[in-house]
């Protein structure tokens, strides 16, 4: 193995899926400053995932909806003025026969 190219900050970290609140602890060196009480009694730091096994349509097999912090919402409100061109200054209406 290569040396100096792997991070030193490895420890264990709660990852917890924001979609259906199931949460599992595995070793991580992404950094947080949320901290999150774990079933053994230990304070682990918080990693908030919006997918993962448990609600990922893959390993699932169902399709689920996910719409966080309204997301959705958001494209189709800026991207609707492209859903219906309005006729640009000087043209008609296409006539509908």
């Amino acid at each position: 193995m290569k040396e100096g190219i792997h991070p030193e900050s490895y420890r264990e970290v709660v990852f917890k899926d924001m979609s259906n609140e199931y949460a599992f602890l595995s070793r991580s060196a992404a950094t947080t400053k949320e901290t999150i009480q774990w079933e053994d009694g230990n304070e682990y730091p918080l990693i908030k995932v919006e997918v993962s096994h448990k609600s990922h349509p893959f390993y699932t097999g169902k399709a689920q909806f996910v719409d966080t912090a309204g997301r959705i919402d958001k494209f189709r409100q800026k991207y609707q003025k492209f859903d219906k061109k309005a006729p640009a200054e000087g043209e008609s209406a296409p006539e509908e026969s």
